[in-house]
């Protein structure tokens, strides 16, 4: 890659090295645009005779084309590509939905190219419309051998993103409490409700129920026949663990409990388990309040029908302090 003054009338499909400005000082054409035959009648307009400008050489790919092949093969589920000035390639969500990512493939690509790549977190929640990830180069070019690199490093290992679409997700909540079900739900309705808002859904399914091994057994084997995405079970105590009445209810509906306890605070004493793919987590004090803690990070993805495991919930540790 070269760069050269060149006369206007011979930029045509040339890269601008600086951004063009009128006499008046408002931008006219952007650092890094492809210059036009449209473009050349209005520099000549504004009386500009030369421009600076980059030349790619044999082996090079212009900055727009290596970020828009980038993105087309890091990214998989609903989102589009956008591309942006400066040798940016934008993702947005086109649905609802949580973002997954591979971060070690992340920072592999991160460290051993000229071509970059900035994430929405793992496990978030993404509006449609929202940029999800951003694909940067260097300016104005990247070598063809770095490029086709990337794009092996790439279709060996599989995307770096996914935008799972979280498609009318269904909420059971089971509300418990040691004298009254009716307690619980009072005390706890409105925190859920506000929880569930922040990603566009609300409770489906509710039921209360006293904390009976054999009540909060039946009580999430009939919410479980609804067939909702999770079920949430909001209890006014904090359960020792898998040996809780919630525990050993889960226990006996078939669930096979995949992790006790989180590396977040606050929800450290989460409960997860598995009735067949459907997950039911008892979370003792994250229905208190509304503020951030546990569920907040991992409700993206169950609405998403995505199987946390437990390895993933021990990897929450990092930037699992809330508050």
């Amino acid at each position: 890659m070269r760069a050269q003054t060149v006369d206007v009338r011979e930029s045509s499909g040339k890269v601008l090295c600086c951004t063009v400005f009128r006499a008046g000082g408002k931008k006219l054409l952007a650092k890094g645009h492809v210059i036009s035959e449209e473009d050349i009648r209005l520099l000549e307009t504004e009386g500009m005779d030369q421009v600076w400008v980059t030349v790619l050489e044999e082996g090079e790919v212009a900055e727009d084309d290596a970020v828009c092949a980038v993105a087309q093969e890091m990214s998989c589920g609903c989102s589009e590509i956008r591309l942006a000035a400066g040798g940016r390639a934008n993702l947005v969500a086109t649905e609802d939905s949580c973002v997954l990512v591979d971060d070690e493939l992340l920072k592999q690509i991160n460290c051993t190219t000229s071509i970059v790549i900035a994430t929405a977190p793992n496990f978030s929640y993404a509006k449609a419309g929202q940029r999800i990830a951003t694909v940067k180069s260097a300016p104005f070019a990247v070598a063809q051998s770095q490029l086709e690199a990337v794009i092996s490093i790439l279709n060996e290992r599989g995307p770096i993103l996914q935008a799972r679409p979280m498609r009318t997700p269904k909420v059971a909540v089971l509300y418990t409490d040691p004298t009254s079900g009716d307690r619980s739900r009072q005390l706890f309705e409105n925190v859920m409700r506000q929880r569930l808002e922040r990603f566009g859904t609300t409770a489906s399914f509710v039921l209360s129920a006293v904390e009976d091994e054999e009540i909060v057994a039946k009580s999430l084997h009939h919410l479980a026949r609804a067939k909702p995405s999770v079920i949430l079970v909001a209890s006014t105590t904090a359960p020792a663990g898998p040996e809780d009445v919630v525990g050993r209810a889960m226990t006996k509906v078939g669930c096979h409990l995949e992790r006790f306890m989180a590396p977040v605070e606050p929800g450290n004493l989460l409960l997860l388990g598995y009735l067949d793919d459907l997950p039911i987590v008892s979370a003792p004090g994250c229905f208190r309040s509304a503020k951030p803690n546990v569920m907040d990070l991992i409700l993206p993805p169950m609405l998403a029908k995505y199987r946390v495991s437990g390895w993933e919930l021990a990897c929450l540790g990092h930037g699992g302090l809330l508050a």
